[in-house]
């Protein structure tokens, strides 16, 4: 990658969610797992996932975005990350509504408020195959896995889908009474995951109303994840704990998800800025090692 083609950058938050947006779309230049990991060690840059704008593919879209943890590994989706995105490339274009492309599929993003967003996060899947999962399960609302011993279970038999990335939901009647950052990355990596996953711990509050905690695939505890928000919600409602529309609170804040009839999620929250700006040369050249 030259260092004459400086790259723009925007940092930003979605509820605590640290995201980092790169314009790439002039470069096809690949972003390596070490070039990802090297930029979050810059404090000025720091992030949970990084979101790269890439030239548009598909008819209709604006850009095609590529999405990596802060471990340099790729994520299938961020909801989070994708509002950042549509709050950048709808305040360049002018436009209240965009089609974004990620290797997930097609995601429409709308303005709905002041740095407010609502996108269709897709939908979710159920299959043991489609999460995946390395065995089958008939139903995904339950799947055996326990934390603890077996007669006194700490944690048992959670949910499982997989909206984006690999979720894994854990039923309590308190987030807090769990230590999240010792468990999570135990089950990140379970053998049951394939393809690692989000670890969440969800407490329902009312039939429109869930606390959730998450360890995230690939970056740890974090403020808000907009995936695992939509996961919660889905298997709630699938386990009929729920409505099909539901506030989820994050340590973060909140966001709306709403199971549509058609079977599309939808996600509205908010996104705020932190910074901007263009990488530097010395960056550029270690982006580029």
């Amino acid at each position: 990658m030259s260092t004459s083609a400086p790259i723009g950058y925007w940092r930003m938050h979605g509820l605590g969610n640290q995201i980092l947006v790169l314009d790439m779309r002039a470069s096809k230049a690949a972003l390596t797992r070490s070039q990802v990991e090297a930029l979050n060690a810059d404090a000025a840059l720091a992030f949970d996932q990084v979101m790269v704008l890439r030239a548009a593919r598909a008819p209709g879209t604006v850009a095609f975005v590529e999405i990596y943890n802060n471990d340099g590994s790729p994520a299938g989706a961020c909801g989070n990350g994708t509002r950042c995105v549509a709050d950048v490339l709808c305040r360049e274009s002018g436009k209240s509504e965009l089609l974004l492309e990620t290797e997930g599929g097609l995601l429409t993003a709308r303005r709905v408020g002041e740095r407010v967003y609502r996108v269709d996060m897709g939908k979710p899947r159920f299959g043991w195959n489609e999460i995946p999962l390395v065995e089958p399960f008939h139903d995904t609302r339950t799947i055996e896995l326990q934390v603890g011993p077996i007669d006194k279970p700490i944690l048992h038999t959670p949910s499982a889908v997989n909206v984006g990335n690999p979720h894994c939901i854990f039923w309590v009647d308190d987030v807090e009474a769990y230590e999240l950052a010792k468990i999570g990355p135990m089950l990140e990596h379970h053998r049951l995951f394939p393809e690692r996953a989000n670890i969440s711990l969800a407490q329902v509050l009312s039939p429109r109303h869930i606390k959730l905690r998450v360890w995230e695939r690939g970056a740890g505890l974090t403020q808000a994840c907009g995936s695992a928000a939509c996961a919660a919600a889905v298997a709630a409602a699938r386990k009929r704990l729920t409505e099909r529309n539901v506030t989820v609170t994050l340590p973060g804040g909140d966001l709306l998800i709403e199971w549509a009839a058609d079977d599309h999620i939808w996600m509205t929250g908010p996104v705020e800025p932190i910074s901007a700006g263009l990488l530097d040369p010395v960056t550029l050249q270690r982006l580029a090692t």
